[in-house]
C-alpha cells in the first residue's frame, strides 16, 4: 500500500510516478483535480499563517 506522502509528491511532480500503474483519461483528470486542490489548500494554510503572525506581532 502506498503512503499518502508518496502520492502527494507524485501529484505535485516532485516524485516520478510508477510506470506499472495504469493511466487513462479519468485517472489523469482525477490527478489534475487533486493537484489543484492540494495547491489551493497549501496557499490557504500560508494565508492563515500570515494572518495569525500579523495578529500577534
Amino acid at each position: 500500500m502506498k503512503s499518502i506522502w508518496r502520492q502527494i509528491l507524485q501529484y505535485l511532480y516532485i516524485k516520478k510516478r510508477d510506470k506499472s500503474e495504469p493511466l487513462n483519461t479519468n485517472t489523469k483528470l482525477m490527478h489534475g483535480m487533486n493537484r489543484i486542490s492540494i495547491i489551493v489548500f497549501l496557499i490557504a494554510l500560508i494565508v492563515m499563517l500570515v494572518k495569525v503572525i500579523r495578529h500577534y506581532l
